[in-house]
């Protein structure tokens, strides 16, 4: 039999949970309004002290709610918080549960794509979901299961506030940590958002993508692509994370398509820009030079990353010297449209010049002494003090180190990274310096020693007819028996 203190209990439950139901949206909202104010931050226990253990039977009035609301644009900012207070107590787990039979999870990632849903619901929607994917494995499994790393990752690439931007960041971080099922699946969400015209959404993929490869330890074959293709952004923000990502790569299977990739970026290819300039005006050099700025800015960072790259590893450094970087780096310095372009390339050059002194040589023969003196003066300034008849000697130049680092010997501590993960075409360039230098010294040999020949040849005959001799004088020593 109940306590008259327990009656009471229950009577003010019952009185709540009416004025509830016959409540409209006004009076909705005050209820609302006084629970967020009352119950913030109460763990489990107290929640169902302050509902006479009926706590329950006010979620599920919340979830249905939302279920029946959240279609039609309305503010549901109130009702999210209301049922974050339960879902993120401690204790809580009876809470979750419920709410996630009903299809709470599957009601959450919906809103998100809801274009009459305001930002604000959309933004305490992934906390929502944030608080389920922090409560364990098997809830972050459910809202992967339910295309949830979809349409986190497309809200992320068309959400207009960086806040609300960043607790997505926070989101995918999460579902990407203890997660073996699915983190593959994060991984290649955070790789498509890539190309995404949203800079801070870019910046925190590039972020959150640092922590998926060290997690997930091998790569996707599309990644150096799109990170490539990240570096013609005209946010800096974003550059600095792509190269750091880049940074991160290069101790993966992809280094060498990432090496090759970075040097073709130094001699940009316009072909993708054709149907652009088939638009523009063959005089308006305003348009022209607006069209090919995505290729400098490219252009531009990729110098940058190879100078990162060189002077944080020199075994990175002498890998590139064999893809020809020396002759794309003054290539791009001769890049009179964009200056940081001949900038950065040239800061670059100018460390691979002090690093190798076959390098120092072919620059110094091909700039010629005027431009090298300029060059070795103030290799940042450089652009400055150039004029057009310079910059075409650069654009143009046939620099090649890669034979000479053969015969030198230089590229023997290269050669297992050639080995292991280079494609064919690589392998047949090294081998065709190797058949040439085999090639040259066998015809040094015969135009220098074509006289010593003629008198050796005689003696490597000398064991033949001493033999003969041998059995013309001694017939019996051999018989046939």
């Amino acid at each position: 039999m109940t306590s008259v203190k327990e009656q009471a209990a229950i009577s003010r439950l019952l009185s709540f949970l009416q004025d509830w139901d016959n409540a409209g949206k006004v009076a909705r909202s005050h209820i609302l309004n006084n629970f967020i104010e009352t119950n913030q931050g109460k763990t489990a226990p107290e929640l169902e002290q302050e509902f006479s253990q009926g706590a329950s039977l006010f979620l599920v009035r919340l979830t249905t709610w939302l279920r029946l609301t959240y279609m039609t644009g309305s503010r549901l900012d109130k009702l999210l918080r209301s049922i974050g207070i339960f879902l993120s107590a401690v204790s809580s787990n009876r809470y979750l549960v419920e709410f996630l039979e009903v299809g709470g999870a599957l009601t959450l990632l919906e809103i998100l794509a809801l274009k009459e849903i305001e930002e604000e619901d959309k933004k305490e929607s992934i906390k929502l979901l944030q608080v389920i994917s922090n409560s364990g494995r098997k809830y972050k499994e459910l809202i992967c299961e339910s295309y949830g790393v979809r349409s986190i990752a497309e809200f992320l690439a068309k959400s207009k506030s960086e806040e609300t931007q960043e607790e997505v960041q926070v989101l995918l971080d999460s579902l990407i940590h203890s997660n073996p099922k699915y983190q593959n699946q994060v991984y290649k969400g955070l790789i498509a958002l890539l190309p995404c015209a949203s800079p801070k959404a870019q910046q925190l993929s590039l972020q959150t993508l640092r922590t998926a490869q060290s997690i997930i330890g091998t790569t996707h074959p599309g990644i150096v692509d799109s990170v490539l293709k990240v570096l013609r952004t005209m946010h800096l923000e974003v550059q600095y994370e792509a190269i750091e990502l880049i940074k991160d790569l290069v101790n993966y299977d992809v280094c060498p398509a990432l090496l090759k990739g970075l040097v073709a970026l130094l001699i940009p290819s316009f072909k993708e820009t054709s149907k652009q300039q088939s638009q523009i005006v063959s005089d308006s050099s305003v348009l022209q030079l607006t069209a090919h700025l995505p290729w400098f800015l490219q252009q531009a960072a990729a110098a940058k990353a190879i100078g990162i790259l060189a002077r944080g590893n020199t075994s990175l450094a002498e890998e590139m010297l064999h893809l020809r970087v020396v002759h794309s780096l003054m290539a791009a310095m001769g890049n009179m449209d964009h200056s940081n372009s001949q900038r950065q390339a040239s800061l670059t050059l100018e460390y691979f010049v002090q690093l190798f002194p076959v390098v120092e040589e072919h620059v110094r023969r091909s700039m010629g002494e005027e431009l090298y003196k300029l060059f070795r003066g103030n290799a940042e300034d450089l652009y400055r003090k150039i004029d057009s008849i310079q910059a075409d000697i650069l654009a143009a130049n046939k620099v090649n180190v890669t034979k000479e680092l053969y015969l030198s010997g230089l590229s023997d501590s290269t050669m297992s990274f050639y080995s292991g993960h280079c494609n064919q075409g690589q392998v047949a360039y090294i081998t065709h310096f190797q058949r040439e230098a085999v090639g040259e010294k066998e015809q040094q040999s015969l135009q220098g020693h074509h006289t010593h020949l003629v008198f050796l040849l005689p003696l490597r005959l000398l064991p033949f007819i001493l033999f003969c001799r041998y059995l013309l004088f001694n017939p019996a020593s051999f018989k046939v028996e």
